[in-house]
């Protein structure tokens, strides 16, 4: 039997950073790994050392939580790409500590603006560390209709805006055809920053992103929203049913005690690689189209 190859420190740093560059958050080893235990005690002995205080209040939570309520402030221009820093390489699996930072942070926000200056700050997400921009809003925050898509691709991220590329120009056209347009519309996604190699987010990811998606629905007040493909979907309708099976057909999404008219339908990357599902996106506007009509 042949030696295994052995490698040198400095290529062994150089593949462990290509793994965290590329989104690798777990190893596969021989033995199974609980890591609901794992992080159980992790948390147990970060309470232990701090006395057992309430690990969601760090600083910058309860600095957040303290801030007097202010009139919501709401701007039509187009946000600007917010850059990201470049940052540390090592991944962690988040625990219930980072996900109640998450929460804490998004409740305490009083404008759209206080939102996305928040989670510009927000380090808990492994996916900000490749990521060039925070990608948080486009189009008019008064607007009736709120689309909500999944996550940045390369066009995306690189300018800080959702739904650019040919995947925007296509959205651009599916707006048009029910007379829309981004100034008549608001858009967002409900993960901010692009995972490597445009992969879907994985759960723990969603997870960190879902409070603030869900804050920034409750500062816009849409008066109809639009899931487009499986993750806005299943995410904020808590289903795990496929987008296939849900398109075109009529949910509700309760904001603030409102029930706002929520419709599935299929993300225009899906149209891209399925053309002819474009017969079924068409059907799914038109409803869409009507339904915006009898609420405003």
């Amino acid at each position: 039997m042949s030696e295994a190859p052995t490698i040198s420190k400095q290529e062994a740093a150089a593949i462990l950073k290509f793994y965290a560059e590329a989104g690798v958050v777990d190893l596969l080893n021989d033995e199974p790994i609980d890591r609901f235990e794992v992080s159980r005690k992790q948390l147990e002995e970060k309470r232990a050392k701090r006395g057992n205080v309430n690990p969601a209040l760090s600083p910058r939570v309860a600095a957040a939580t303290s801030r007097k309520s202010t009139s919501p402030r709401l701007t039509t221009d187009k946000p600007a790409a917010s850059p990201i820093q470049a940052a540390s390489t090592n991944i962690t699996v988040p625990d219930q500590e980072k996900i109640d930072e998450a929460r804490a942070l998004a409740k305490s926000a009083n404008s759209v603006d206080e939102l996305k200056e928040l989670l510009a700050d927000f380090k808990g997400c492994n996916l900000r560390q490749g990521a060039k921009n925070t990608v948080f809003a486009d189009g008019n925050p008064n607007a009736p209709i709120m689309f909500i898509g999944k996550a940045p691709g390369r066009d995306e991220d690189r300018q800080g805006v959702p739904f650019v590329g040919p995947i925007g120009q296509l959205f651009d056209k599916m707006l048009a055809a029910i007379d829309l347009d981004r100034d008549k519309s608001y858009i967002t996604n409900i993960v901010p920053w692009r995972p490597p190699g445009n992969r879907t987010p994985v759960p723990h990811e969603i997870e960190l992103c879902r409070p603030f998606a869900v804050r920034h629905i409750e500062l816009i007040k849409p008066k109809l929203i639009v899931l487009m493909g499986n993750v806005s979907t299943q995410t904020l309708l808590e289903t795990n049913k496929n987008i296939l099976s849900l398109r075109g057909t009529w949910a509700e999404y309760d904001v603030g005690g409102e029930k706002v008219p929520t419709m599935p339908t299929l993300h225009p990357d899906h149209l891209i690689k399925n053309p002819a599902s474009k017969r079924n996106a068409w059907k799914d506007l038109l409803a869409i189209s009507a339904r915006l009509k009898e609420l405003t």
